[in-house]
């Protein structure tokens, strides 16, 4: 039986090392100025009105794609919602407030306001420059987290009710799916860019869905962030076994 799975291990191997090698083969000159995908993807990001090219790709061009990953994020998180759960032989201690250093409160409570509007920033504007839901939800998320560095676990938990975060979570990858399903019952394909005009280039009501497809995952992204962290920090401050720490 072992020989039989090294064999098929090596036979799938083999053909999908072939078709990478046909694959690499078939990819235009590298460190050229122009290259044809670049340029069909920049053509389509103009098309629909989209000044950030990397977000046409993201939330148009392969939306498809972009809601695989956000299911892969969505499905982690959920395992880790259940895997660190509370178990039988744990109960909760209320974690005891820890000492802060000045100079790291101040700093810490002056920079989480703008953190927190930097990412929110960067989700607004996905569509128009560099950033956009992914990058800009995990900076809103990790932005409420200060508050554990300058304050205490007492004041995060206070701005971080985990249901509204998850309830959030949950809506926000449903809002991904309903976007994704409106053109299929007017007529066009799943997530197609075809539902809403595309405005006026390089403003915050162009390219269409794009601008909700990016806000959606930025709510997804963050509220996905805070669940993850919340958990991993009640198993290291709060939960505790019945018979030791």
């Amino acid at each position: 039986m072992n020989r039989l799975r090294l064999w098929l291990l090596a036979f799938g191997g083999a053909g999908l090392a072939a078709l990478l090698v046909a694959a690499c083969l078939d990819l235009p000159g590298f460190g050229g100025d122009r290259h044809p995908y670049g340029d069909r993807a920049v053509h389509a990001s103009l098309l629909r009105h989209t000044a950030n090219t990397v977000a046409s790709v993201n939330f148009d061009q392969r939306a498809y794609d972009t809601l695989g990953e956000m299911s892969i994020l969505f499905a982690a998180v959920l395992g880790c919602v259940v895997l660190l759960r509370q178990a039988r032989d744990e109960h909760r201690a209320p974690p005891e407030p820890a000492g802060v250093a000045r100079p790291v409160r101040r700093y810490a409570l002056l920079v989480l306001p703008v953190a927190l509007v930097t990412g929110l920033y960067v989700i607004a504007h996905g569509q128009l420059s560099p950033g956009g839901g992914f990058q800009g939800g995990v900076v809103a998320a990790t932005a409420l987290h200060l508050l554990y560095l300058g304050a205490d676990y007492g004041a995060l938990e206070r701005v971080r009710p985990l249901g509204v975060y998850e309830t959030t979570d949950a809506l926000a990858t449903g809002a991904y799916l309903v976007l994704g399903l409106a053109p299929v019952l007017a007529g066009t394909a799943f997530l197609a860019n075809t539902l809403l005009p595309y405005g006026t280039f390089n403003t915050l009501s162009s390219g269409g869905t794009v601008p909700l497809l990016n806000v959606a995952i930025g709510m997804e992204v963050a509220s996905a962030a805070v669940v993850l962290l919340a958990h991993f920090l009640d198993q290291a401050v709060e939960i505790e076994e019945e018979h030791g720490s």
